[in-house]
């Protein structure tokens, strides 16, 4: 990447991508063979140490080489998050960050302090009606982690796999349902924000709302075009745009939509403050003209 500034503007050259394909295909290739290995020594198979050090060493000169490519891009103008997005993929990033705002919700969750609601001109929550669902299916799952626990007690590496697994699984339902607590809906300024759980944040503007209606359905259908953030299998409130706004999907797929139904606590005070928000008061009359 080279870096040339011209008038006082600044053009960003991307970095040469046969270095970034070389690194990502040793990635693809090495990562996999590290879990694998890691797979066998837990299940008790003997593997070479000659294997096993070239398989270390390789990950250890991975790492470096990334990070050495990361240094280079950071001095050549990308920031941070850029840097990072052109070495890893954009799904696994994605995917990455999903999981680290699930477990900084349960914090938020624990402290009461909700996501991006300072300076808010309106804020709904909508996770209450899941709460039950949530609270429920979070103890089932724990107690399947004390029945696993008591017949693997003679299998203890097997023990100890599962209890991660089934440890890990308690926190994701309690942090889908703190992730839908701590990021409400909100209003600010000219922008809608619509979220759901950790992995919905949609940015509607007002002027591109045509309608807005309030009206409970429980069966939604998969249109092209529609996005429903159901809540307890429920809508309560319908957004028609004028032009489609992007709504992308988990791992980064655009997905266009021009209607939006989504859930609040209290759906009427939502509708109205809607409303309100999108009707452009009359300008007040001056004085009449001098006869």
């Amino acid at each position: 990447m080279t870096g040339d500034t011209r008038e006082g503007t600044t053009v960003r050259v991307r970095p040469r991508s046969g270095i970034l394909r070389v690194l990502r295909l040793v990635a693809y290739t090495a990562l996999p063979a590290e879990v694998v290995l890691a797979v066998c020594l837990v299940a008790g198979v003997r593997i070479p140490g000659v294997v096993l050090a070239v398989a270390e060493v390789l990950v250890v000169l991975l790492v470096a080489a990334e990070g050495l490519v990361h240094l280079r891009l950071r001095r050549r103008g990308l920031s941070a998050r850029e840097a990072v997005a052109e070495l890893v993929p954009e799904p696994v990033l994605r995917l990455v960050g999903h999981e680290l705002r699930l477990m900084t919700s349960l914090a938020r969750w624990v402290a009461r302090r909700p996501q991006g609601v300072g300076g808010a001109d309106g804020v709904f929550p909508h996770a209450r009606d899941q709460a039950a669902l949530m609270y429920g299916f979070a103890f089932v799952c724990l107690v399947e982690t004390v029945g696993m626990s008591y017949l693997l007690a003679d299998w203890p590496v097997v023990h100890a796999v599962v209890l991660v697994l089934d440890v890990y699984t308690v926190l994701f339902v309690l942090g889908l349902h703190a992730a839908s607590v701590t990021r409400p809906h909100l209003l600010t300024g000219d922008v809608l924000r619509l979220r759901q759980a950790a992995h919905v944040d949609v940015r509607v503007p007002l002027g591109l709302i045509a309608a807005v209606r309030h009206e409970s359905l429980f069966t939604h259908e998969k249109t092209e075009g529609e996005l429903n953030l159901a809540v307890g299998s429920q809508t309560t409130v319908t957004i028609e745009l004028t032009e489609p706004v992007d709504a992308p999907r988990l791992l980064g797929a655009p997905r266009p939509v021009r209607v939006i139904r989504c859930h609040a606590d209290d759906p009427r005070d939502f509708f109205r403050a809607l409303t309100r928000a999108r009707t452009t008061p009359s300008p007040i009359p001056g004085p009449p003209p001098p006869a």
